[in-house]
């Protein structure tokens, strides 16, 4: 059992909000952590995968009418699409008799059925929660080499060894490409799907070029384009887009791609242990989305995430911009002794951030010059988070905020 940073948000929107999606992969610890957040409240759990839970909804206004008193957990809820036009008139005559929070909590996997439809039909009417797999925050700061490695899904962290942490994650694999991502698009061969996701993992924190990988895969850029767009969807990649304004330079404008969580990463590229980490060429690329995974999952919803890359050298790993204009600068180094290179130096005259920041895998904060501050991740993620709740975050980082499995 691990404690989810995202609980006191997700509780927050279940008290202001008709309805709330908490959208995430497979296997994250939505269900475990949908389950904690009801337990203080009346509420009923429905798995729209199960036959059983789904013949309850055979007509479902008249059995949703029977519960408007409970929060209604409707997990798999891509599995119901017709429901959300019911859901709506649902929301709408209990705001007419007063209530106007806590009614629906719905789970899915990032599914393109459940972003479209809540579009459509519950516009104003539902919040949204993203929950990734495990952070450092949540597992200590003793885990950090092992969720690194073995990535942040429960299962995968916690196996017994190196070697049944990669095989869950090649089964996980197999599963999502043969089982789960034929629900949310257009049918693609598995074996096709997987080489262009081990594809996207050789490159992973590189500039996406689409037509590049087109080629190599041997379809169009649209074929490519639409896997790029499915993987996202599903919150298995992530795109980050470039950091741009009128400076007078001739600034990158591809996104960076990465494969989201770094277990993932491994056992797309079948690297079992951390020796084999540490020689493998991806050791770079693997420790720079860990570390931009981590923090963009602590820090606040109104941080805006990019990375910066001029022509004449000038890059910043991560720029995080905040509402009023100030900007933090982050470097990330997998060393204890790092060293600031040109370019950053270059970028942070570019742009003046208000704080220039290199993680590094050390404990200990320390000034490297010129404004520059080496700091741990696990101290970067834990001022990010209490960012989000200052009251709480004391208990947000010692563990008593909730607990979530797999």
């Amino acid at each position: 059992m691990f404690t989810r940073i995202i609980l006191p948000g997700l509780l927050e929107e279940i008290q202001n909000s008709p309805a709330v999606a908490l959208l995430g992969p497979r296997q994250s610890g939505k269900t475990t952590l949908a389950l904690e957040a009801a337990k203080s409240i009346p509420s009923i759990y429905l798995d729209l995968e199960s036959e059983r839970d789904r013949a309850k909804l055979a007509q479902p206004e008249l059995y949703l009418c029977d519960h408007l008193d409970k929060l209604v957990i409707l997990d798999e809820v891509h599995r119901a699409p017709s429901l959300f036009p019911v859901l709506r008139g649902l929301i709408d005559q209990a705001r007419r008799s007063g209530k106007r929070a806590g009614q629906y909590l719905l789970l899915g996997s990032a599914s393109l059925d459940l972003l479209h439809q809540s579009d459509e039909t519950l516009a104003g009417r539902i919040a949204y929660l993203e929950l990734g797999p495990l952070y450092v925050l949540e597992t200590g700061n003793d885990l950090v080499d092992a969720l690194w490695l073995r990535g942040g899904f429960p299962e995968s962290l916690m196996a017994p060894s190196d070697a049944r942490s990669l095989r869950w994650r090649q089964n996980f694999i197999r599963t999502y490409l043969e089982r789960d991502i034929p629900q949310f698009g257009p049918r693609i061969a598995p074996d096709t799907l997987r080489r262009f996701w081990t594809m996207l993992a050789h490159h992973q924190g590189g500039l996406l070029n689409v037509a590049q990988l087109a080629r190599n895969m041997g379809v169009d850029a649209k074929t490519a384009q639409s896997y790029i767009d499915l993987l996202c969807a599903l919150l298995l990649v992530r795109r980050l887009p470039p950091w741009h304004a009128n400076l007078g330079k001739r600034l990158v404008k591809s996104p960076k791609v990465y494969v989201r969580d770094s277990g993932l990463v491994h056992g797309l590229l079948d690297i079992a242990t951390k020796e084999e980490l540490l020689s493998h060429m991806a050791l770079g690329a693997s420790w720079e989305g860990f570390v931009i995974e981590n923090v963009l999952g602590c820090a606040p919803a109104m941080a805006q995430a990019h990375f910066y890359r001029s022509s004449a050298g000038a890059e910043v790993d991560l720029l995080l911009t905040w509402p009023n204009g100030t900007m933090w600068a982050i470097e990330i180094k997998r060393s204890l002794s790092p060293k600031v290179e040109r370019g950053f130096h270059a970028a942070c005259a570019d742009l003046r951030p208000t704080r220039k920041l290199v993680v590094y895998p050390g404990a200990e904060a320390f000034a490297l010059g010129h404004e520059v501050v080496a700091v741990p991740l696990g101290a970067l993620c834990a001022q990010l988070r209490q960012m989000c709740f200052p009251i709480s975050s004391a208990s947000c980082e010692n563990g008593t905020s909730g607990s979530c499995g797999a």
